[in-house]
């Protein structure tokens, strides 16, 4: 047991070498989206989700490289490489199923659902991963999808809080349809 623990800690640490590129591609477009919206003037934050509003339908896409000032997108960048390393580890594919997944539902739940007024930020993209990670403990069933989900449940358990309603200005409808559709492309894999 303690074998096959260490084992897959070598092969995470392996995997986060190999995949360093893709997630300094992932910083890289970020700053660069957070620069360009800095020079617009902040007019890039109008290709988020206005719910319910057609024009909102591109923030469906667009949302999660959109964040209103620096703290957003720094707080934002923290647990989204971190998560999305963990992700990458079940190979490129899987990364990028759960990431549409992740972006397509929750996007069109935010716009069909969400409160008035712009939702922006990748926070909806790190809940999803949260809940991918927390499912593939049941549905992996691995030692290397256990380790990656009780990490993702101790270090990012707060995550959890944010589907909660609380300051005026976080769309935590965003959180909310996160998470679900995190669950939700867990399941997708399995089927397909």
């Amino acid at each position: 047991m303690l074998e096959d623990l260490t084992t897959n800690v070598i092969a995470i640490a392996e995997h986060t070498k190999a995949a360093l590129p893709i997630l300094e591609a992932i910083v890289i477009v970020l700053f660069a989206v957070w620069f360009l919206n800095l020079l617009l003037g902040g007019r890039l934050l109008y290709l988020g989700i206005l719910p319910r509003n057609p024009i909102g339908l591109l923030g469906i896409v667009f949302s999660p490289f959109l964040h209103a000032d620096f703290n957003h997108l720094f707080f934002n960048l923290i647990p989204l490489v971190a998560l999305s390393d963990f992700v990458l580890v079940q190979g490129l594919k899987c990364y990028l199923f759960v990431t549409v997944t992740i972006t397509l539902i929750s996007g069109f739940l935010v716009w069909c659902f969400g409160k008035k007024g712009l939702h922006i930020g990748a926070s909806g993209l790190i809940s999803g991963y949260w809940g991918f990670l927390v499912m593939n403990i049941y549905h992996g069933g691995g030692v290397l999808s256990i380790i990656l989900g009780v990490v993702s449940l101790y270090y990012f358990a707060a995550i959890f809080f944010g589907i909660f309603p609380s300051e005026k200005g976080v769309s935590w409808e965003g959180h909310l349809f996160g998470l679900l559709a995190g669950v939700c492309s867990s399941y997708l894999l399995i089927a397909l």
